[in-house]
């Protein structure tokens, strides 16, 4: 199901937006996701899916934003309903974005939440605007389930809002809310933090760091020195997607040379594995690969990742399971509906896991 959604405009010339203002440091907003809050007042969003909400009272609602390219899209859900976004296309630089008016007097909810990737650079959450009166509310409850999400382009979801006959690249038409991994959290009640980048692999990617440079950064923009604190929050299930951006670039590219053979692919993805699994010694991790044609039919990729879970099995990891999401049929980017079909399928893997 697509979405139907308004861009939001910048404010018209010489329109001022009066009202009560919300500091990025209030204790009622609830965040999620690997935020750098090196400044409290500047919070820095930058990884796709990470998000903000809470409740207010009033009849209308702002966000202000500081973005670092212009480049980043972001969903702003009012009242739960998931179907209807209002979409901000962020300008450069620090702007107003009038995202609610008119609303019935009481409680209202809101979610942000970054479609977008760290490719498209970070931005500072710079507070919200409410109307004469309004209030912050005391936040929704924290979910108490928690999944974290290590992929690609995939697991960002970019091109999944493209039309299947269309391009997929647009920037406009990525949108996390809508990938596997976003729609499974939901599906499961769960908090997700969704560690992903487009073009990257565990071998090699299309620039020149890969997954194993870039899990442990606090920040998603390019490879940095930034670190996140592990021990900040511990997921219960790990879901990894790796290995579509390594069979092209290896099989299809010959960027490695010479090219590795299979237990090397088999050894490289099994260090990684076992680097999470190092971190949280008590998640259930699930490998997964797809939907795209590294899984097609006679791809040697998916026997990869199935044998590095084998080893570690035999090596006395129990809580580690496999899946391969069923290839898309085209050359593109998994689309929505493919996203909701591998959605389920790891649903029903992690319910039947976890007791969910």
């Amino acid at each position: 199901m697509k979405f139907r959604f308004a861009l939001v405009a910048l404010l018209l010339t010489g329109q001022a937006f009066a009202g009560v203002s919300i500091a990025p440091d209030n204790a009622q907003l609830q965040y999620t996701g690997r935020i750098d809050f090196a400044d409290r007042a500047r919070p820095m969003l930058s990884w796709p899916g990470t998000s903000i909400a809470g409740n207010f009272s009033g009849g209308s609602l702002a966000v202000k934003l500081d973005d670092q390219q212009g480049k980043n899209f972001f969903n702003v859900f009012i009242d739960a309903d998931y179907t209807r976004p209002v979409v901000i296309e962020a300008k450069q630089g620090s702007t107003t974005y009038p995202v609610a008016s008119g609303l019935k007097p009481g409680a209202h909810s809101f979610l942000i939440t970054k479609r977008t990737e760290g490719e498209e650079g970070g931005t500072v959450f710079r507070g919200l605007e409410l109307a004469d009166g309004g209030a912050l509310l005391p936040p929704p409850p924290r979910k108490k389930r928690r999944i974290e999400f290590f992929g690609d382009s995939i697991t960002t979801g970019m091109g999944n809002e493209s039309p299947d006959d269309g391009p997929d690249h647009l920037l406009k038409d990525k949108n996390n809310f809508m990938s596997y991994s976003s729609i499974t959290a939901r599906a499961l009640d769960a908090e997700a933090h969704i560690i992903s980048q487009s073009g990257i692999g565990v071998m090699v990617s299309w620039f020149p760091f890969t997954m194993p440079d870039f899990y442990d950064q606090l920040s998603a923009v390019g490879n940095n020195d930034s670190k996140w604190d592990f021990k900040s929050w511990t997921p219960d299930v790990v879901v990894v997607n790796l290995f579509q951006n390594d069979s092209w670039l290896i099989d299809r590219e010959k960027r490695l040379s010479p090219v590795p053979a299979d237990g090397e692919r088999i050894a490289a993805y099994r260090v990684f594995v076992q680097k999470i699994r190092a971190l949280y010694p008590d998640a259930y991790i699930v490998c997964a690969l797809g939907s795209m044609d590294a899984v097609k039919e006679g791809s040697r990729w998916p026997g990869y990742v199935r044998t590095a879970v084998d080893q570690m099995r035999q090596q006395g990891d129990q809580r580690i399971d496999t899946i391969v999401f069923p290839w898309n049929g085209f050359g593109g980017h998994p689309r929505v509906k493919q996203h909701q079909a591998n959605a389920a399928q790891l649903t029903a893997l992690i319910r039947e896991k976890m007791g969910w």
